[in-house]
C-alpha cells in the first residue's frame, strides 16, 4: 500500500537510523510542560517517511499512555503550523479522503480541490480513497458526488472516481489519430461542443497513449488540445480537462503551477500548499522544485521563504528540501 505514494524522486527518504519510539520521546517531550518546541517537531516530521510517521504515531500512543500524537499536535500547535503537522501524521489516502470530504461539506463544492486531487491520482490511489471514504463515512464516495455535482463535469468526476484509465502502457498509433480526429470534430469542426467525446476519452485512455493524441490532434488541428478546450469549453469542466491535459503532458509542472498560484496575489492559500507538499512529498517534490524554477525563475524554497515566514513556513521548507 504505502508504495502507491513513494517515488524515486520524493524530497523526503525513509530515515536510515530509524527508531519509532526514540522519535516518539523526543516529541513527547517537546510537547510537554508550559511551550513547544516547534522546532524538534519539525525535524523529527519532515525527516520521515510516512510509513515511519505511522511507526512514530503507534509508539507515541503506548509512550503517552493513550494520547494520541494527532491529539497533542492540535493541543499544542495552532493554525496552518498545526494543520500541517496534522496533514503528515495522516495516512496519505486518508489524508486525500479528507481534503475530498472538505471539498464537498457545506453550500457548494470547492472543485479546484476535486479537479486537482482527481486529476493527479492513478487507478489504485483512487481505490485507496474511495475505501477510505467508505470506512469513514460508511457511504459510497461515488454516491456521495452525484449528490453534490451535476452535469458533464460530474459524469467526468465520476469516471475519475471510479478509476476507470485504461493502464496499458503499448501506445497504439492509429487509435491516437482516430481519437485525435474524434475530438476534432467534436469541437472545434462542430457547431456547439460534444463534450461527452472529451471525457471519454480524457478520463479513460492510457497517460501514453493520450500523450500521442496530444500530437495527433496538434498536427490536424493546428492548435493544441488545451487550447482548443480553452476556446470551446467553460467553467468548471474546461477547469477539469485543462488539467488533465496538463497531467498528461507533466504532473509536476501542473503542481508546480498550482503551488504558484496559492502564493501570489494577495494572501496564501495555505490548503493548497499543505496538500501539494505532503502528498508530494515521496513522490515527485524534486520532479516539482525542477519545474517550478523553470516556469518562475526562482527556486520553490525561495517563494517559500519571501511568502511565509513562520514555524508553518520552516515546515514547507523542510518538506521541500533543498533550496535549487
Amino acid at each position: 500500500m504505502a508504495t502507491l505514494w513513494t517515488g524515486e524522486r520524493g524530497s523526503i527518504k525513509p530515515k536510515a537510523d530509524f527508531n519509532a519510539k526514540d522519535d516518539a520521546v523526543a516529541l513527547r517531550k517537546a510537547m510537554k510542560g508550559l511551550g513547544t518546541n516547534e522546532k524538534t517537531l519539525i525535524d523529527v516530521l519532515t525527516q520521515r517517511s510516512s510509513g515511519q510517521r505511522q511507526l512514530i504515531c503507534k509508539a507515541y500512543q503506548e509512550e503517552a499512555t493513550g494520547k494520541t500524537l494527532v491529539e497533542d499536535l492540535e493541543g499544542d500547535t495552532l493554525g496552518h503550523f498545526e494543520d500541517l503537522l496534522v496533514a503528515l501524521v495522516t495516512p496519505p489516502a486518508i489524508y486525500d479522503c479528507q481534503e475530498v470530504t472538505k471539498a464537498m461539506k457545506g453550500v457548494g463544492t470547492k472543485d479546484n480541490v476535486l479537479i486537482e486531487i482527481f486529476a493527479t491520482r492513478s487507478n489504485k490511489q483512487m481505490k485507496e480513497i474511495s475505501d477510505a471514504y467508505l470506512k469513514q463515512t460508511e457511504r459510497k464516495l461515488t454516491l456521495d458526488l452525484k449528490k453534490e455535482l451535476s452535469g458533464e463535469f460530474a459524469k467526468a468526476i465520476l469516471i475519475l472516481a471510479e478509476g476507470q484509465r485504461d493502464e496499458n502502457i503499448h501506445v497504439d498509433a492509429a487509435k491516437a489519430k482516430e481519437d485525435a480526429k474524434t475530438l476534432y470534430n467534436a469541437g472545434e469542426k462542430k457547431w456547439g461542443t460534444d463534450e461527452s467525446k472529451f471525457i471519454d476519452i480524457l478520463c479513460q485512455r492510457s497517460i501514453p497513449q493520450l500523450r500521442q493524441t496530444l500530437v495527433e490532434y496538434k498536427t490536424i488541428s493546428g492548435k493544441s488540445l488545451q487550447e482548443s478546450i480553452e476556446g470551446e469549453m467553460s467553467g468548471d469542466l474546461e477547469e477539469l480537462l485543462v488539467a488533465i491535459v496538463k497531467c498528461v503532458k507533466n504532473v509536476p509542472a501542473y503542481l508546480a503551477e498550482r503551488l504558484h498560484q496559492g502564493m501570489k496575489g494577495g494572501g496564501t492559500d495555505e490548503c493548497t500548499l499543505n496538500r501539494i507538499m505532503v502528498s508530494r512529498a515521496e513522490i515527485d517534490m524534486l520532479d516539482i522544485r525542477a519545474e517550478f524554477k523553470k516556469l518562475y525563475s526562482c527556486s520553490l524554497h525561495s517563494a517559500i521563504e519571501s511568502d511565509i515566514s513562520d514555524f508553518y513556513g520552516d515546515c514547507l521548507k523542510k518538506i521541500c528540501g533543498g533550496d535549487d
